[in-house]
Order: C-alpha cells, then structure tokens, then sequence
C-alpha cells in the first residue's frame, strides 16, 4: 500500500494538536474553548487530518463523539511525538545553555493551605532566574501523576508516594497530617472525648478511589468505602453532606472546622501522615529547565528549615 503521509509538516503538527485537543475534551463543542476557534473550523481540521491520514479516526453526530480505534491509536502516537518535540527542543536550549520553554508541573490536591508546602516561593525564586520558562501546572490524582512522569507528560510532580517505582526518583519535600473528619448532621458531630474504635468503624466512610496513602491506610484499618472521590475537595463535600466520615489534611481541614462545620474525630487510630516528594523520571535525564527547578525547590526547602 502506497503511504498516504510523506514528510511531516507543521501543518500536520498543528492538526495533530487540534486533534489532541478535540479528543482529550470529548467532542467539538468542548474544544472550541480549549481552542478558541469555531466549531466548523474545528470540525475542518480535523477533516483535513483524516485525509492526510487516509484513516477516519472518531465518530462525530447526533450519538455522540468517540474515537475509532485508529483515532486511539493515532492519539497515543501523537502524544508522543510531540512530546518527543518538546523535549527535543528543550535538548537544543540546554546546548545553548539558555533556560526556554515550558515546564509542566502536576501536583495533587489541597497543598495550597499547607504551610510546609513553599512550591509557590520555588516558583518565584524559579522565574527570577528562568524567566522565559512558562509554567503549566496540572492538579491531578497521584496515579496520573506517577503516570504522566514516567510517560514524560509531565516533567516534575509533587505527590505523597505510597509506592516507589524504579523509574522515577524521589526528592522530599515537606508533610501533612491526616485526620478523620465528622460534620454537621452526623451522628459522631459534637462529641466531646475519645471515640471508639469501634463506634468509628460502624460509620460510613468516604476515601479516595485511587491508590494512595489514603486507600493505603483504609485498608489497614479495615474501612470500606461506602461513597468515594477523585479529591480531597470530593471527600470534604461527602463529609459535610453529614452522611460519611473521612480522611482529610488538617490544614485544610482547619478552615472548616474554624467555620464549625467539621469535627475531628477523637482517636488517634484514625490518623497518617504524609510525606510529599518531587518526581523526576530518570531515563532520559531531566533538563536544565527540569534540573534547575528542583534545586529552587530544594533551595526553598532549606530556607524554610
């Protein structure tokens, strides 16, 4: 079969882009912000994308968007090319020794109300020194952050690791305490002293639905999630609906409980803590872009002790 697609232009880049973009969102409509193009130019790009490529690769129409499984595939190869791109360009600035580009953060949820949590310092220190460095920061579960580092989607993420892998390494940064949280309309709400074990375990729980040190410690516990979150921000609605008890950082959950709409529970069963590390993969080795970050942010961690 004769190839449909030659040399790759940057036109073809600018529709894979498009392509990405429509497919992480779902559908036209959902892109057209992401894009901030109209939905017929949309629906002309990607168009001229399936020409390109002799493949049709979604469904468009009243039943809905989907993927082909060609579209799948092509997504996936897309991904990496143009993250291949991307980090190409990052290996030619760091030739010239100039720090240009963009670095794309991941973190999980909640740490802003931390105190230990000084990512905000070693970004400004970062931009006095690296100032043509955009930075793009994504808040996402620990699983697609440990995910999208290793896969280079991301270049640095900021996670409490329940788990090492041996492709990534692990700077530390700083720590949370975790509590068990109870709220207004709950049976536990407004006791005063020591709760049971037991009496606690009869409740309703509410955890995170992917793996991390709070699934971790449910199940040393023996808790079983009665209602779950992608979040910490999830968890913290499930406990004031009054309905469920749950994990939360005391940080965050301080404002709250200053508001008096939570309650920490009174055992000290029902508690962890956390320790959160940077991520960097190991193979290929970080950028200049990469590298220097995580010195501002262990810089910021030595100010701060």
């Amino acid at each position: 079969m004769k190839a449909l697609l030659g040399q790759l232009s940057d036109t073809d880049i600018r529709l894979l882009r498009v392509f990405m973009v429509v497919a992480e969102s779902g559908g036209l409509s959902a892109a057209e912000m992401e894009l901030n193009i109209g939905r017929s130019t949309i629906s002309r790009h990607l168009k001229d994308l399936e020409t390109r490529l002799g493949l049709v690769l979604c469904r468009r129409g009243r039943s809905g968007f989907s993927l082909t499984a060609e579209g799948e595939q092509i997504y996936d190869s897309a991904r990496r090319l143009l993250l291949s791109i991307e980090d190409f360009r990052h290996e030619i600035n760091d030739l010239h020794q100039s720090l240009k580009g963009h670095l794309v953060l991941a973190m999980f949820d909640t740490t802003v109300t931390n105190p230990a949590c000084q990512v905000h310092e070693a970004i400004a220190h970062y931009s006095q020194v690296a100032p043509d460095v955009a930075i793009d920061i994504h808040v996402v579960p620990i699983n697609d952050i440990e995910k999208g580092v290793i896969e280079g989607k991301y270049h640095v993420g900021i996670i409490p690791p329940h788990r090492r892998s041996s492709s990534l390494d692990y700077q530390p940064l700083f720590g949370e305490q975790m509590y068990m949280y109870c709220s207004q309309g709950h049976a536990l709400f407004g006791r005063k002293g020591p709760i049971s074990t037991q009496e606690i375990m009869s409740q309703n729980y509410a955890g995170l639905t992917f793996s991390s040190p709070n699934m971790e410690r449910g199940r040393e516990l023996g808790l079983v999630n009665k209602s779950a979150a992608s979040n910490q921000e999830g968890i913290a609605t499930l406990i004031q609906s009054g309905c469920y008890i749950g994990f939360l950082p005391d940080h965050y959950a301080a404002i709250l409980e200053a508001k008096g709409r939570i309650q920490k529970l009174d055992n000290p069963d029902f508690s962890y803590y956390c320790e959160f590390t940077a991520i960097t993969r190991k193979s290929p080795q970080p950028t200049r872009i990469v590298k220097t970050f995580l010195q501002a942010l262990e810089q910021t961690k030595l100010a701060s002790e």
